[in-house]
């Protein structure tokens, strides 16, 4: 399995086609690089894409600290090793914190931002004492079948969740989920004590599309109009029918959306 060393840490990483345009996708907090399977298969045929885990999940190296300012220098670093010149970089949640903090800090390595289910502000003082129970049992327990259920209402679509039609995929997911390790916490603390960069929005120039499902509980469709708001000719797109995930609930409209994006930007 490939890794790569940033800032003395080991990072996995996939690396699929061979395509003149790269694309690198950064997960969400508790997933890895497996939830853009679709983007993957979809989009490799064309171009090339690189996805990887984030230090402390996944398959990378757990090794503090977990702040976003470090995730997003190891991701800067990944870019430079892997990469010989701007990179289109698509970012869920937590990698979306990171993707605006490249484009913002590393101008010169990001050729256009694909922002989803994220937000610029730093969360949301209402919702600290409970993501801090549930990563006080996560630290004890680890991810137990009452936690699963409870994050999975965080992660997905209410719709998606009681359609019995997913019910395959949800089972694949809530297994991921569990599969985390007690020390994913410190991750989840990166995450819950983030800074928010609300100041650092006006100063991103690259070509910015940010997608949101309209069932996003975790970070609101109101997040996403705020980050689209506040950059240069950013676009939005509304995903109905998803909620923190849409790449995982939605992903032939998510292909469809970041095909084209690219295709315009080639």
């Amino acid at each position: 399995m490939p890794q790569i060393n940033v800032n003395g840490v080991d990072i996995f990483y996939t690396e699929q086609g061979n395509g003149e345009e790269t694309i690198v996708f950064s997960h969400g907090l508790l997933w890895s690089h497996k939830m853009f399977g679709a983007q993957i298969e979809f989009l490799q045929t064309r171009f090339r894409v690189i996805a990887y885990d984030h230090r402390g999940q996944g398959q990378s190296e757990v090794s503090g600290p977990f702040d976003m300012d470090t995730l997003s220098e190891d991701a800067a670093e990944l870019i430079k090793e892997l990469c010989d010149g701007p990179v289109h970089f698509a970012g869920l949640s937590m990698g979306g914190f990171i993707g605006m903090r490249l484009a913002s800090r590393f101008p010169e390595l990001i050729k256009s931002l694909i922002l989803m289910e994220t937000s610029a502000n730093a969360e949301p003082v209402e919702n600290i004492p409970k993501y801090k129970t549930l990563n006080g049992i996560v630290k004890w327990v680890g991810i137990i079948p009452p936690v699963a259920s409870k994050v999975m209402k965080i992660m997905f679509a209410e719709s998606w969740l009681i359609d019995p039609l997913n019910s395959e995929k949800i089972d694949f997911w809530k297994s991921e989920l569990k599969a985390n390790k007690r020390n994913v916490t410190g991750a989840v603390d990166g995450v819950i004590y983030r800074k928010g960069i609300e100041n650092e929005l006006g100063g991103i120039t690259c070509p910015t599309m940010v997608i949101v499902g309209d069932e996003d509980v975790a970070t609101t469709p109101l997040k996403a109009k705020f980050i689209q708001m506040s950059i240069r000719k950013a676009k939005l797109h509304r995903i109905p029918g998803a909620g923190h995930s849409s790449c995982i609930e939605k992903p032939k409209e998510i292909n469809r959306l970041i095909g084209d994006w690219l295709i315009e930007r080639g």
